[in-house]
Parts: structure tokens; sequence; C-alpha cells
């Protein structure tokens, strides 16, 4: 049986499907408030009926104890008879027996008191119309509201923030370079004006059908996906109008209390990271409110037998499920694990190590367990805490767990030393067993499936490059020449991917099998939707070596984009690459606008904007600060105290 496709997702995370499982609500029998009022009501009467009678049956035998809290003293029972102590038999005997027998009548008074006002408010109850009721619950409903606003609303304690560095800047000296960002920033502006003219709130554009767009991994309410994703590539571009327009709607429409199941994975790296990025960028407390006050949302994803968070979660009611496909039912690597940065952060700014200790709590779990041939599976059962199908892929799946184990060790100022090793340990596995090279000299990523590699890589693999020339610095055995090289043929290998299409864009995946390199070969493989990854790796080489080809490939790439995914209402992705004719299909993804054109802009700018020993980037590119020692949670930071 085939269901239908999943939506295609960003960054570092699961590749679109022709397996996905359509979100079908919870049903459940319920009854309407007003019976459901009347009932608990006389239910509550006739417990109360229940507990009063017990007192009311005769009392057959002296010899029993009732624990009323009075000062009584158990003493043996001495038979009269034979002059001997029976321990077995307890009386009581208090310093006032009368007093004890008035304490108990009271007692009995009580019960028969509140249990006729119990009957009496039934009654009441039961004289009352159906809107009277309704009127009374709805005023109870409202209380509630405004006492978890009250809550909401709570200040956090103050903590020291990290030094900032590179926040703004990084104008080019160069004039072709100047110009060329200027065309970025144009692009960006071009998205999202027309965001805000037809999708305004809603979760992303169709720009075509000038509408909003709604994907299930944010449930079925507009959360403005594009506005959160957006905010800090409008900061750092300097449009600060725009920035202020996407800030006065999160203060006054971002609500999360909605009755709505997102993915856990996408609502942390898109609205949490990119909230917390608002928030460092502009110092606006209400950034950081809105992620703390999410973040909460999401704890109850958590709740597993095993401490693996569920892929979904109902941000109302904190029921969790993972997705049908998912291998029996179990949580995705790269979705659990791609937690850390955005939960340290929370734990700081918050001084609550509840987001420490959930992260850390995976990473000691996936510690102990074996993995195969070093390499660890892309499914993880939550409820066993065994590995499900023994799949293992550095694209889709798996990707931004070993991304956020190098950057767990960058973002702690290179203090979080487990996190480096376990990093090393998959990265020389990966080396050993994944990456091969093809009869034409190209470096590629395989997927590890059924015992057998296949000889496949896909575009969100793509980022790779850029990882391995990131975590060059402070490899083992003086391998930092060799992990550099590593992501230049990565990223060499994802420029063919492009160079070999029609529209110099690259397809969703593509094989090296006999006389096919960097080639999609199915259909449902030669879509573009707007993706980041070859482009990030771009950057990041750039930043390293300074070698000129990356900014030329980079501009190819956005030359591309301006020419076959710009429409008058935004940007689309196209469904097949390979094609001189392209068809759209009509989606604006909100991570264009926090990845691709972030990524683009910063390729052609001045290394001081940002610089990456300031800042850490998520697998949104959503910048985060380097949490220097004096700063973390792990050295006695003052507000965790």
């Amino acid at each position: 049986m085939t269901t239908p496709a999943l939506l295609p997702l960003s960054g570092r995370r699961i590749p679109p499907l022709n397996l996905g499982p359509p979100s079908f609500p919870h049903h459940r029998a319920t009854l309407r408030l007003s019976e459901k009022f009347i009932l608990l009501l006389i239910l509550s009467a006739f417990i109360t009926l229940c507990f009063g009678a017990f007192f009311f049956l005769p009392d057959s035998s002296k010899h029993k104890r009732f624990d009323l809290g009075l000062e009584d003293v158990l003493i043996p029972h001495v038979d009269a008879g034979k002059g001997a102590k029976n321990p077995g038999v307890f009386l009581i005997h208090g310093p006032d027996e009368h007093r004890h027998r008035e304490e108990e009548e009271r007692l009995r008074n009580k019960i028969r008191a509140d249990h006729e006002k119990a009957l009496e408010e039934a009654k009441e109850k039961l004289r009352k119309s159906r809107e009277e009721i309704r009127a009374e619950i709805q005023t109870e409903k409202n209380k509630v509201v405004q006492e978890m606003k009250i809550k909401e609303n709570k200040p956090l304690p103050p903590v020291p923030i990290p030094k900032l560095v590179g926040v703004s800047g990084g104008d080019p000296e160069d004039n072709d370079i100047r110009e060329k960002r200027e065309k970025i920033k144009e692009m960006m502006k071009h998205a999202w004006d027309n965001y805000r003219t037809y999708g305004w709130g809603h979760n992303e554009l169709r720009p075509i059908a000038r509408k909003g767009h709604s994907p299930n991994i944010f449930g079925s309410s507009q959360m403005g996906a594009t506005i959160v994703d957006a905010l800090d590539t409008l900061y750092i571009m300097g449009l600060h109008d725009e920035f202020l327009d996407g800030q006065r709607w999160i203060e006054d429409n971002l609500d999360f209390s909605v009755n709505s199941e997102v993915s856990v994975f996408e609502v942390n790296i898109r609205f949490i990271g990119g909230l917390l990025a608002a928030y460092y960028l502009s110092g606006e407390e209400i950034f950081k409110t809105k992620a703390v006050q999410l973040a909460e949302k999401l704890l109850p994803a958590f709740n597993t037998p095993t401490g693996i968070p569920w892929a979904m979660v109902n941000l109302k009611s904190g029921v969790g499920r993972n997705w049908g496909w998912a291998s029996a039912g179990s949580s995705i690597l790269a979705e659990f694990g791609t937690l850390h940065m955005e939960f340290i952060h929370l734990s700081y700014l918050t001084g609550d190590l509840t987001y420490y200790k959930k992260v850390m709590h995976i990473r000691k779990l996936l510690q102990k367990m074996d993995r195969p041939n070093g390499l660890y599976p892309n499914y993880l059962n939550p409820r066993t805490g065994r590995w499900g199908q023994y799949h293992t892929s550095v694209g889709g799946l798996g990707d931004s767990f070993y991304e956020y184990l190098l950057k767990a060790w960058l973002m702690s100022d290179k203090t979080d030393h487990e996190a480096r090793k376990m990093y090393d340990d998959a990265i020389e596995a990966i080396e050993k067993h994944l990456i091969k090279k093809s009869r034409g000299g190209l470096t590629f990523i395989g997927e590890w499936k059924n015992g057998h590699l296949e000889k496949k890589m896909g575009h969100l693999a793509c980022f790779a490059g850029g990882m391995f020339a990131l975590g060059a610095d402070g490899s083992r055995a003086d391998k930092a020449g060799h992990y550099l090289e590593l992501g230049a043929e990565i990223a060499r290998t994802c420029h063919e991917s492009y160079d070999r299409t029609a529209l110099k864009l690259g397809p969703e995946s593509f094989k090296f099998d006999g006389a096919v390199e960097a080639v999609a070969v199915r259909q449902a493989e030669k879509y573009y939707i707007l993706r980041p990854e070859v482009i990030e790796t771009y950057w990041y080489l750039w930043r390293f070596t300074h070698d000129p080809r990356y900014r030329q490939w980079g501009w190819e790439a956005a030359l591309a984009i301006e020419k076959y995914c710009r429409v008058s209402g935004g940007f689309s992705g196209v469904k097949d690459v390979y094609s001189s004719t392209p068809t759209h299909d009509d989606v604006q993804q909100s991570f264009f606008l926090a990845e691709t054109l972030k990524y683009l802009y910063l390729l052609f700018s001045g290394d001081d904007l940002l610089p990456l020993d300031h800042w850490v980037f998520n697998t949104e590119a959503h910048p985060l600060p380097v949490l220097h020692l004096a700063n973390t949670t792990l050295s006695g930071n003052p507000a965790v105290r």
C-alpha cells in the first residue's frame, strides 16, 4: 500500500519519501462539557455518601484503631484471666477517652454536613439551564487562562549575555562582490515582501497561487514559520523595518497553546533556534520568552520509557507519537539527535537544567549502545531502546546528528570533549564504510542499507563538505589537512550534481552507478526545492580557504535560482532540474529565507560578519553564540545555581 508522500523538509532532516503518513486526528468519544460537569458532580456526591456511610456503620468491636491525629498511646492489652501480656492486641488508651469520643463525633458531623452540602450543590446545578452551566464553565476556563498567562509572563532570571562579536558589518571592499551581495539582499526582500502580502501569518507561501501554505510538520495552526525562520536573516542584512514587522506579529499572534500536532525536530530547529538567534542578535526579550514557552510545550515528547522523544507532539495535550513509516514506530536519529544546541542555550538562559538533562540523557544512552561497524543506525525504538532497521546515512534521517556532535564541542568553547570524541569516532566509521570514490574520480557518501552500500548521495548529505571543513581543526592525529581536503572533494562532487543538469540546480539525490555519476535517475529524485546544503558547504570552504571557486560556484547557483525559481509572487521550487522548461512546485519554503539566502549573503560578505570562533550555526542556519567556559551551565553559572 502506498501512502501519501511527506512534504519536503529542510536542512539536515527527513528527506521526502513516498511512504509518509497522513496526519490523522486522535478521535475520542467525548461528552459535551455541560453533561460531563453534571456527571462529575453526581459522582462526587456518591463517593462522599459512601465514605460517610462507613463512619455510620455500627462499631462491632472496641479493638479498633482510628488514626485521628490524637495523642493516643498504644499499649499492650492485659488479659485479666491470665495476668499475662498479649502483645498482639492493642486498645486505644489516650490521656482523655472522653475527648476522643467527642473528636470522633465531630468528624462524623463534618462528613454528614459535607455530604449534605454536596447533594444540595448537585441539586442546584441540575436546576440551572444549560446556558447558565455553560456560562459558569466558561468563567472557570477564563480564570485558568488568566492564571496561565500570569505564569507565562513570569520574568526569566537575568543571565550574563555572552560577548557578541560580528552582529553586523561584513561589507566587502571589492565592488563586484558588493554588488552580488546587494543582489542577494534584493532576492530576500522579494521573498519576504510577497510572503508579507500573500501569506502573512501562514507557515509558508504558495507564490504562484499567492496564498498561504502549511505543511503537516507544523500541524494545522498558522504559526508564522516563515516569520520566525527569517528574522535573523533580515537582521543580518540590515532589513530592520521588515524585522520589526516580524517582531510585532510574534508579540501579538504567536501562540503555542493550540491543539496542533507538530514535529518536535522541525519546531526546535526553526522556531526555538530562530527565536533564540533573534534574541541574541537584537536583545529583545520577547524572543527569549517565546522560545522558553515553546520549549515547555515540547517537553512532554520526552515522556517515553527510554527518554528518547517522540517525533510528533500535540502542543495542547502533550500526547506524542512517531511517524508510522519509521521502522516499526521508531524515533529518528537526525531528529532526537538534533536538539542539543538549542536545549543547552535554553538551560543557560533560564537556569533550568531540565533541558540540559534531556539531551545529555540521550547522549548517555547512545554511548552505551552497540553500533554495527561503528555506525549509528537511523532508527531507535523509544519504547525498547533498541535499534530499528540497520540503515545508516549522512544524508536524510542521520545527517544533523553528526553535525550537532561537532557543534556541541564548538559551542562549549571546545571544552565538551565527550562530544568531540563521539564525532571523531563516528566520522572515522563513516569514512571507512560510507565514503567512496567513483570511477570518474568523484568522492561521494553512500548509504548503508541491509548490509551493503547503496551508491547514492542525497542533496541533504552535501552539507557534510562544510562539516568536514568546520571540524578539521582539532581532529585526531594531525589530520586537519586531510579533512579540509575531504570537505573540498565533497563540495566538488555536489557542484558536479548541479553542473550536470539543464538548470544548473542540483537534484534531490544522485547516483554513482556504472556510467552514471552525480546524476538523478528516478523522476521522483529530479526536483529542487530551494535547498541550502550545497551553498552552505561553499560558504564554509570559502571561510577556511578563501578559494575564489566557491564564490564563483555560489554565484552560479544564485543566478540559476533567480532565473528558474523566481516568480512574480516569490520563489518556487522546480520539479525537474533536467528539463529546460521546468514546472514549479508552488512552494516557497521557510528554509529558503532562513538558510539558502543567508548562506549566499554570508558568502559575499567579509569574515568579520558572524565570525566562526564566536558563533555556531544550528542546522537551520540560526547563529547561536559560543558559550565560553565562564558562562556555561556546567561551570556553576550563578543563574543556574
